[in-house]
């Protein structure tokens, strides 16, 4: 008799076992071959999950509760290692797959990187999509040391796919001139901060389809230290969350979202998944309609 997933840390916290009734699937994407740092974040998917046993299923923020969702934890991707280009191949033809079946996509990463196919199906669904990017960095690079299949590359990639008007990007403080200059230039591109100028944005995108990505190295190393590509002065958890619940309190049509970077061997503490977990439930129940 096979026993009972929900509270088991294999899975999301309350995962349903039908796929076909539920509405969101969360899945792991546990790649982290193009890191330029640290290592690790192949194993945030799996460490987000355990640490989601110890949620509460409800949530006072938006006074819901998980018990009353219908989602799907589809567990991770098997990724060929080492090798990044046929992985991104396996991600998108995934996620494809998923928005062929009207799910909600929830990733689960896993180096940055792995963003860029799941934004690419997206789009291809919803070709007048918004991207809201959170994160410490730019990644609005071309290459990384020549490699174009770089950490540092997916939200450069999508605003040549969608045009970087359609790129709204949150909390960037670290990055090349060249990036910064870019951005500035070419997507709505707000360092520093997230909550107030997510705020000042939302109202503009009215009723648009968003996909909604997430580094958790946007949070300074005190609220999340087990992360790839540490950067100080970063926001905190609690703006994190206020810039969750801004969206989904706001009129866009959220129409899928990850989390990534989360490396858990250099955080003793467990405080990083435990966040991560946190903000899975929130954006959960936040953006899933």
């Amino acid at each position: 008799m096979k026993l009972d997933q929900a509270y088991s840390g294999n899975v999301f916290i309350c995962s349903s076992e039908n796929y076909d009734s539920a509405r969101a699937v969360i899945y792991g994407m546990p790649m982290d071959y193009t890191v330029s740092f640290r290592p690790g974040s192949r194993f945030g998917p799996s460490r987000i999950r355990q640490a989601s046993v110890g949620l509460e299923e409800y949530s006072p923020y938006l006074d819901k509760s998980i018990l009353d969702s219908s989602y799907f934890d589809a567990g991770d991707l098997l990724l060929p290692f080492g090798n990044p280009g046929r992985s991104l191949e396996v991600i998108g033809e995934y996620v494809r797959g998923l928005l062929a079946d009207d799910k909600f996509p929830i990733g689960l990463g896993g180096e940055h990187l792995v963003s860029w196919p799941v934004i690419e199906a997206v789009y291809e669904k919803y070709p007048d999509l918004a991207l809201i990017h959170i994160d410490a960095h730019a990644d609005l690079r071309e290459h990384y040391e020549g490699e174009p299949l770089s950490h540092s590359t997916p939200i450069r990639k999508a605003a040549a796919l969608m045009g970087g008007k359609n790129v709204y990007q949150f909390g960037i403080r670290s990055g090349s001139k060249e990036e910064f200059l870019f951005g500035r230039e070419n997507t709505h591109f707000h360092p520093f901060e997230v909550a107030a100028p997510l705020k000042m944005e939302l109202p503009k995108l009215g009723r648009r389809p968003v996909y909604v990505t997430i580094d958790i190295d946007v949070l300074d190393p005190s609220c999340a230290p087990g992360t790839g590509t540490a950067e100080a002065g970063g926001i905190t958890s609690k703006e994190l969350l206020d810039a969750i619940h801004l969206i989904a309190g706001s009129d866009v049509n959220v129409v899928g979202c990850d989390l990534v970077e989360v490396a858990p061997i250099y955080d003793p503490t467990e405080q990083t998944p435990i966040v991560a977990a946190k903000l899975i439930r929130e954006m959960l129940l936040g953006f899933v309609k």
